[in-house]
């Protein structure tokens, strides 16, 4: 099974692209916007800040990705073009998303290091330099594809450590997390998910906490939660959704959802 499908159908993927052309002034993005961001370097160079630091000086076509709400400044260098495209992101960080939580604070990618999507950046570029029909739709739609293939990138490319990617490459913690994942309703305990990886008990905590960063029961409670938050969003009644998501009563999911996120399913609706 694809590891990355169900993290993929568990939150509501989108881009939008804010900007085409050639970056004149410096830009400041303070994350109050709780999206993330994907700047496209075409030609030229620029200058990137990041959390009031000096970053680097991007000299080359690259890809500059930031998975999540991230403060960070983008200034054109001094008599050097700079032709950006720029889109805003969603992978989820509002909902706990496990894919949002697994990557890096910021990914830079020389577009030569990206051979095998230069299609993809090829029609990009060409709707976002030109004034075809439709351009805003093209424009998003090729960024959230092109937003997967950075993703698989990031994935291949090993730049995630402790995460839910390397439990999934571990064949007996693999079996764990898929049963999380497919049934997150069920009565779930430490015994019958290291019974299900074929480990002992505190074999596969030891595992599970050392791959993942967390303990097993900790992620089913995000997991629980992020899927929780997406049927929030769309307006399910919570005796349903806590149901759905293994809590007994709406009460008992509300008293979990209070304590983990700081607020009430009413109050984050």
């Amino acid at each position: 099974m694809d590891p990355l499908l169900p993290l993929l159908n568990q939150i509501s993927l989108s881009a939008k692209v804010f900007f085409t052309g050639d970056l004149c002034q410096v830009v400041n993005f303070d994350g109050s916007d709780m999206v993330g961001h994907i700047h496209l370097l075409r030609a030229g160079q620029l200058d990137l800040m990041f959390r009031g630091k000096p970053l680097a000086r991007i000299d080359q076509p690259s890809v500059v990705f930031f998975p999540k709400p991230t403060i960070h400044v983008l200034t054109p260098v001094p008599d050097e073009p700079c032709e950006l495209v720029c889109a805003m992101i969603d992978l989820g960080a509002k909902v706990r998303s496990p894919l949002a939580t697994a990557l890096p604070e910021f990914v830079i990618v020389p577009l030569s290091d990206m051979q095998q999507i230069s299609p993809t950046l090829q029609l990009l570029f060409h709707e976002a330099f030109e004034q075809a029909l439709g351009r805003q739709a093209a424009l998003d739609r090729l960024a959230e594809y092109f937003l997967i293939q950075i993703l698989r990138h990031v994935i291949q490319h090993g730049q995630l450590q402790q995460s839910i990617f390397a439990a999934l490459a571990e064949p007996r913690l693999a079996l764990a997390v898929k049963a999380m994942h497919e049934n997150p309703s069920h009565p779930w305990t430490l015994e019958t998910l290291a019974d299900v990886s074929g480990m002992s008990r505190a074999r596969f905590a030891a595992n599970f906490k050392a791959t993942v960063g967390t303990t097993p029961l900790d992620y089913l409670t995000d997991w629980r939660l992020s899927i929780a938050q997406n049927m929030i969003r769309q307006g399910k009644p919570l005796k349903s959704i806590a149901a759905q998501v293994g809590y007994q009563s709406s009460a008992a999911f509300s008293r979990v959802f209070a304590k983990r996120l700081g607020t009430t399913p009413t109050e984050w609706q």
